[in-house]
């Protein structure tokens, strides 16, 4: 059994700059126990709003409030059954809401929720909100965009990246217009030591590539990646909403926040039943017996061929009670049979190349920040910048990627404490190619 304390996570919403309200929501609530662990896992969940400000704001909130209780209540039905209701409980009530109100008219919500379980992974999808798996140095992507553009890559059997002329903003499928809507369930995808998994609404996964978000994550601990990520979206221009949580699988231990890897298989002499062990010490005896007969020793013979009768039979009929105990456990018949996709991968590999542009983009924003005399704990930019430079030179670029980004923090910390001041602010780190 594993446990449900082997992770770390954080989670961080932020407006963005161009938005005047925050219409994403999130919501994380861990197992306390065990048992709990057992039967309802960690659940971890984005949405982001889509209507006027309060009608946004609204139905993200009732999408993060209906499916993790929904999940939470019905966990014992099977994660499926109960991801299942629950999207559908909050499509319902979200959309009942609008139909009564005109002022709600066209409210919705994309929706992503992630499932920690022993088993595994799942993800409930609802919308173009993602859900990623960084695992060694690739990204993964593993829920589906319900936008125009996925679906028309989609029936023309190309990679989304590789379609052109063709809105990316243009959501099919969400939370609340129409009475009825399909969630994605899929899993339970493999758990590992290391893997890191990353929830988030557009706002970030559309400034940022694929690449980025994953070269961050990878090297940075989750509630400082979170905050880095949700800064290089804002550099880009912050021009929507920014959610993100980012959960790191740790190994054995105990500790705050740590989760769950798959479950360890029993050696192959446990997994053998009861019965056959006693069938095979029948069968040696009776060879035993046959042996002391042929050698002329029959006392001793018949009595080792008594006992292997004995054991036979005391076998075979344990086979039989065995096989009544267990009837329809071996191969029972699904509900639902598991599926696990990755819609797409990428990269994120940090190599020479990836340092070089993030300290262009570090020393383009210092330089605006001498400029405009923001109040910038230089010293601790400068300590994280001389570690960078160091390990650059000694071809750890890991280590180098990461002390820049750290030695961009006080950079951002002092542009977000001067944004509002400004109109406009353009972005200083171009996103790569996916």
């Amino acid at each position: 059994m594993t446990r449900y304390d082997q992770f770390e996570h954080a989670s961080l919403t932020d407006v963005g700059v161009r938005r005047s309200h925050n219409q994403d929501s999130l919501t994380v609530i861990l197992a306390k126990d065990e048992e709990s662990w057992r039967d309802q896992g960690h659940v971890f969940q984005v949405a982001d709003g889509m209507g006027a400000h309060a009608v946004g704001e609204m139905a993200s909130e009732i999408a993060t409030r209906i499916i993790a209780h929904t999940f939470h209540k019905l966990a014992a039905d099977g994660v499926v059954q109960a991801l299942k209701k629950a999207f559908t409980e909050a499509n319902t009530t979200i959309h009942d809401k609008g139909q009564r109100n005109p002022e709600f008219a066209g409210m919705g919500t994309t929706s992503t929720a992630l499932v920690l379980r022993p088993d595994g992974a799942w993800i409930g999808h609802v919308g173009d909100s993602r859900a990623y798996r960084i695992r060694g140095a690739v990204l993964q992507q593993l829920s589906f965009d319900h936008s125009l553009h996925w679906e028309k890559a989609r029936r023309r059997n190309m990679r989304p990246e590789d379609l052109h002329g063709v809105p990316t903003n243009v959501i099919i499928r969400s939370l609340g217009p129409e009475a009825q809507v399909e969630a994605d369930i899929q899993g339970p995808h493999p758990v590992q030591e290391g893997d890191i998994f990353l929830l988030c609404s557009d706002g970030l996964s559309g400034p940022l590539s694929d690449r980025e978000i994953g070269a961050v994550s990878s090297v940075l601990p989750p509630k400082e990646a979170c905050q880095f990520l949700v800064d290089l979206a804002n550099l880009r221009g912050g021009p929507d909403n920014i959610t993100v949580i980012i959960v790191r699988i740790s190994g054995g231990g105990k500790g705050k926040g740590k989760a769950a890897v798959t479950k360890k298989r029993l050696p192959w002499y446990q997994r053998v039943p009861w019965p056959l062990w006693i069938l095979l010490v029948g069968l040696l005896l009776a060879g035993a017996a046959f042996g002391l007969i042929f050698h002329g020793m029959k006392g001793a013979g018949g009595f080792a061929f008594t006992s292997a009768l004995v054991a036979i039979i005391i076998g075979l009929v344990g086979l039989v009670i065995y096989h009544k105990q267990h009837q329809g456990e071996a191969d029972p018949e699904p509900e639902y049979q598991p599926r696990t996709k990755v819609y797409r991968e990428a990269p994120c590999k940090i190599d020479d190349d990836l340092v070089a542009k993030l300290a262009k983009a570090e020393e383009t924003l210092a330089q605006r920040a001498r400029d405009a005399n923001w109040e910038v704990d230089w010293k601790t930019q400068q300590k994280h910048h001389a570690l960078s430079e160091k390990s650059r030179g000694q071809g750890d670029f890991n280590v180098a990627f990461r002390e820049l980004c750290r030695a961009m923090r006080p950079l951002t910390e002092a542009l977000r404490k001067t944004r509002h001041k400004e109109e406009a602010f353009n972005p200083h780190w171009d996103k790569t190619e996916n």
